[in-house]
């Protein structure tokens, strides 16, 4: 089934459009929503209450505004951040042992195995690495800007700008 005739059905809320949905997408979004989580039982709620927002606000997709995996790529994600920022959640990770912090540690392959996952590997090689890094932030790991600023230890105002000039240059390389 191809894109253009799942979305004939969603917006006909057809039974087996949520079939195909989740089937076409989760294991991607999936493996965002984990990447920002950090907690697989976790992620599979996320998953869970993503989908129910696309199903639930299908309405408000605008194909001239963005592609559709664009759209649902932003729920899962603001989803995730959501959920990493809500209290219960940080309640709960208080207390984690470290072991679940050593994917933490650098590594030259984590931001590229990121990207990968939702296909901009090429376009994101082609920023400077102060983009990379900012990017990585607040659009990978759920930063807010300022916790972006106080991570790299400069003023959020400078983030803020980095910010609008590297998603400008993201645009360019994606003509957009």
């Amino acid at each position: 089934m191809t894109q253009e005739e799942l979305l004939v059905l969603i917006y006909k809320k057809d039974d087996k459009a949520f079939t195909y949905l989740y089937d076409m997408y989760s294991k991607s979004l999936f493996s965002v929503i984990n990447v920002l989580v950090k907690n697989t039982e976790e992620a599979e709620d996320v998953l869970q209450e993503v989908f129910v927002k696309i199903w639930k606000n299908m309405d408000s997709y605008n194909e001239s505004k963005g592609r559709f995996y664009t759209w649902i790529l932003n729920i899962a994600r603001n989803t995730s951040i959501d959920r990493l920022r809500s209290k219960n959640f940080n309640n709960s990770q208080k207390n984690l042992s470290s072991d679940n912090f050593v994917h933490l540690l650098d590594d030259n392959t984590k931001l590229t195995n990121k990207v990968d996952t939702i296909g901009l590997q090429e376009f994101v090689k082609r920023l400077k690495p102060k983009c990379i890094q900012i990017i990585d932030l607040l659009f990978f790991k759920g930063y807010t800007q300022q916790e972006a600023a106080d991570e790299l230890e400069i003023p959020l105002g400078t983030v803020k700008t980095n910010n609008r000039n590297c998603i400008n240059d993201l645009r360019t390389y994606l003509k957009v």
